[in-house]
């Protein structure tokens, strides 16, 4: 019998709720994990077989962890749910049914990384021209119209706008192609595809609709078109799906998540039911207040009040910097700061920006200050050149029509294969309709590569054989301890004698030790599913709670995390909110949303930081504090000057001049004025630090034409411009 009595009222309330669809809006800190982990013992302890309950969640770190809690209530029965990911689970399916979308079950699994070689290597292969447009662009759009559900006929049919628009279409196209010749799906597909299936075959639907009596889904508010129309088909009719999430914390729209699906909830399942958890248990008073006196400003929310039977607590700080240095100077004062007259260690601190690129002056200051700091989701361990290179060897064992991963490995470690053998074999193999794989064997066909090329190729080829071979006989483990030993991997690094070839000698012998780690824990898993987790690790799965060292993120990264003090830097206009997000309501109520992740992540105190000046753009730009600091209740936080770093109160020339620059008069500009001209410096209220690139027109109607930061280009009036010339 699960016992309830450590829940709350409406905690307990969500648990026992089993009388149709619902949703629980659940605040930040409610304790959203503790209620699904109790709800799905719960279902168990009601009767439900524990392999008809699907659990989505959206990262492996939260699900191995509800497991585990399950486990403690629950037992072995545990391991029966169908708990993962969302893309972790669906794979498991497209495993299952891969014959019924002309898949084979082995098939490969496209990262970013692998894809966006792909794009390239079709542009070139198709000999595209995208003037100024890069293969990354294109990569983003593809996967923008595939989140979207958008697949290359329809965006051929209804979305070309121009000339890049066709071209991206013809590489849309042929990259659908390829990945299907190559057996391999890309992150997008592992949602697309299951909904395809289920489709075109509806007696598998069935199947699955059968199969699952309960779904249960984690941050709703994260679901994309995609996660949210699998949901709805396989949603079983009497109605049992249970979604947790939370409007406010909305914050990845960039990546398909569409907050209308928690909004418009109630428009698919009209019997629905909404159970609210508003008790913060993570956060003081003030950080509740403060977050509070932010998310109000938005217009599309769910309403909820927040609150806490914790302490007021400290009110927040907010620090005045003079340029990003100063900025991380003031940060590791004040760690220090803390740790010297509290209890606690780097572990405690969290620092958190909106982009990755606010991490160097950070990193530059805490190594000088020996501050043990460790990025979160920066260049992560499987993304790294040397691992890639091993799992390619390991995914072409595994899927031979992986063309990406065997191109990867064609010539490493050095074979004499170069670029032009390649192309005549890609050739070779176009023109005869087969694999890059089964053109090695054909090699001597291929016109004008040389003989002893030919048997460098075919010594690659019976080298892969090899172990194709051996891949059913040996572990992961040893199967690919035993090809790092052939290849001479871990020699070639040891014989570079370089501080990075040292790093990547280390780093193979870590991937070692997790194949092998692996194979003891799995005894009958095959390598496809070490392949498969590699490809669906996500930047929060590196986060190790009991490591000593100040945590680095993105805001994005700490979603899901706590941190007894966190540091919120880089609190400005153009940065926080992005320059870019300016464009709409809806952008700039997701940056709000992302700065109230920001602010909740805090159990105890919160340090907000600006710089009134940041290098930017390859200058110094002069910067004015987020406008969400001044939707901040003033009764919440404090302010203190942070200064540049020393002791002494002489201010330096830049500061004098940030000074006199501040108490500058707005001067408006008339056809007289002769001191504007093409490369001023100019300053608007509005839009910031800009340059004139062009002067036109005469009298009232005289325009300048400024690029402002972040590229934006803008005609003013100079009759009614605001300019201030610097």
């Amino acid at each position: 019998m699960i016992v309830l009595k450590t829940l709350n009222e409406n905690q307990k309330n969500a648990v026992e709720y089993d009388s149709g669809p619902h949703i629980i809006v659940a605040g930040a800190g409610s304790g959203k994990t503790r209620v699904l982990t109790y709800k799905i013992a719960y279902l168990i302890d009601q009767g439900y077989a524990p392999e008809s309950l699907l659990a989505l969640t959206f990262t492996n770190k939260a699900a191995n962890e509800m497991k585990e809690r399950i486990r403690e209530l629950v037992g072995t029965k545990a391991e029966k749910i169908w708990m993962g990911t969302f893309h972790s689970i669906f794979a498991r399916i497209l495993r299952i049914e891969a014959k019924d979308l002309n898949y084979q079950n082995n098939f490969s699994i496209y990262d970013a990384e692998d894809s966006l070689s792909l794009v390239s290597n079709i542009i070139t292969n198709l000999n595209i021209d995208l003037e100024n447009i890069t293969s990354n662009s294109v990569k983003h759009r593809i996967s923008y119209l595939k989140n979207h559900m958008i697949l290359p006929n329809e965006f051929k049919e209804k979305f070309i706008d121009s000339f890049i628009d066709e071209k991206v279409a013809e590489i849309f196209e042929e990259y659908e192609n390829r990945l299907t010749i190559n057996n391999a799906m890309d992150f997008e597909d592992l949602l697309l595809k299951p909904i395809e299936l289920f489709n075109a075959k509806p007696k598998i639907l069935q199947k699955y609709k059968k199969k699952f009596a309960y779904l249960l889904v984690d941050e709703f508010q994260d679901t994309n078109l995609a996660q949210y129309e699998l949901l709805k088909l396989l949603t079983p009719k009497e109605g049992k799906i249970c979604v947790v999430g939370d409007d406010a914390q909305s914050i990845y729209s960039w990546r398909g998540a569409n907050i209308a699906n928690m909004l418009n909830f109630e428009k698919d399942f009209p019997k629905y039911k909404i159970l609210k958890l508003e008790q913060n248990y993570r956060s003081t008073k003030t950080i509740l207040a403060a977050a509070d006196s932010v998310i109000k400003n938005n217009k599309k929310q769910i309403i909820k009040t927040l609150w806490t039977e914790n302490n007021e607590g400290e009110q927040l700080t907010l620090i005045k910097c003079s340029d990003e240095k100063d900025e991380a100077y003031q940060i590791a004062k004040f760690i220090k700061q803390e740790i010297s007259k509290k209890k606690i260690s780097y572990k405690d601190f969290a620092i958190l920006y909106r982009t990755n690129a606010q991490s160097r002056a950070l990193e530059d200051i805490f190594r000088r200050e020996k501050i043990a700091y460790k990025i979160i989701g920066g260049i992560e361990f499987y993304k790294r050149k040397e691992i890639k290179d091993l799992v390619a060897y390991l995914r072409v064992i595994s899927n031979q029509n992986d063309e990406e991963s065997l191109l990867r490995i064609m010539n490493f470690p050095q074979r004499g294969i170069g670029n032009t053998t390649i192309t005549r074999m890609i050739a070779f193999a176009r023109k005869h309709n087969i694999s890059l794989f089964k053109t090695m064997t054909r090699v001597f066909e291929v016109i004008d590569i040389k003989e002893r090329i030919q048997k460098n190729v075919k010594g690659f080829k019976v080298l892969l054989d090899k172990y194709i071979d051996l891949k059913d006989e040996l572990s992961a483990g040893e199967l690919s301890r035993t090809l790092v030993d052939e290849l001479g991997l871990l020699r070639m690094y040891k014989e570079e004698n370089t501080t990075e070839s040292k790093m990547k000698r280390e780093n193979v012998n870590e991937l070692l030790s997790a194949l092998s780690e692996f194979s003891t824990s799995n005894k009958n898993a095959k390598l496809e599913q070490f392949l498969e987790d590699v490809s669906l690790i996500t930047s929060v799965d590196a986060y190790e709670e009991e490591q000593n060292y100040v945590s680095l993120m993105t805001i994005h990264s700490a979603k899901g995390l706590e941190f007894p003090i966190v540091f919120v830097s880089g609190c400005e206009e153009d940065i926080f909110p992005l320059s870019n997000k300016f464009s709409s309501d809806a952008s700039v109520e997701e940056e709000r949303r992302l700065f109230y992740v920001a602010l909740t992540r805090a159990k105890n105190k919160v340090y907000i930081s600006h710089a009134r000046s940041r290098y930017r753009f390859g200058e110094v730009a002069y910067q004015s504090r987020s406008r969400f600091i001044d939707e901040l209740k003033p009764s919440t936080y404090k302010e203190v000057n942070g200064g540049i770093g020393r002791k002494s109160l002489r201010k330096s020339k830049r500061e004098m001049f940030y000074e006199y620059f501040e108490n500058m008069e707005y001067e408006s500009f008339d056809q007289t004025n002769k001191t504007l001209k093409p490369g001023s410096r100019v300053m608007h209220e509005k839009f910031g630090l800009g340059k004139v690139t062009l002067i036109s027109g005469t009298g009232d109607m005289q325009k300048a034409t400024v690029v402002f930061e972040g590229n934006n280009v803008k005609q003013l009036m100079l009759k009614f411009a605001k300019l201030k010339i610097l």
